[in-house]
């Protein structure tokens, strides 16, 4: 189906598209953090590129990213219209990635990332919640 605006107005309406954050992700790693009797966690905790989860007393964050938009090739799906722009904006995400990660490490925070489809395998989960364990012990 051939779309009703034209390119210019379609980048504008897409402009006015703001993130609300990917909540049901979100939720499966909170049902984990209870589950596992996991405390200290923040949520929208002041922090440059803006974690999913800070831990401020323990200075570790907790990222948990979907699969598309940061890079993850796990279901390798690309999308066949405007490739090379989607190409482009994975790539910019991966860039930013990579520097929020650099810049909070030399602040003294660890780092952790999740891929959204790791959410489904229980055993990686919990081997990536113990890293936040082992620094709360």
């Amino acid at each position: 189906m051939a779309d009703v605006f034209t390119k210019e107005q379609r980048s504008q309406v897409m402009r006015k598209v703001k993130s609300n954050r990917n909540k049901s992700t979100e939720l499966k790693l909170i049902a984990l953090f209870k589950a596992n009797k996991i405390k200290g966690w923040r949520r929208n905790y002041p922090l440059f590129g803006k974690p999913d989860f800070t831990f401020p007393t323990i200075k570790v964050v907790v990222f948990v990213d979907g699969c598309f938009w940061h890079g993850h090739n796990c279901r390798n799906t690309t999308p066949k219209d405007n490739a090379d722009y989607w190409a482009k904006k994975r790539e910019r995400n991966i860039k930013r990635d990579n520097e929020v990660t650099q810049i909070l490490q030399n602040k003294g925070w660890k780092v952790i990332r999740i891929w959204e489809c790791e959410l489904k395998n229980e055993k990686l989960i919990n081997k990536k919640l113990r890293q936040v364990v082992g620094v709360m012990s």
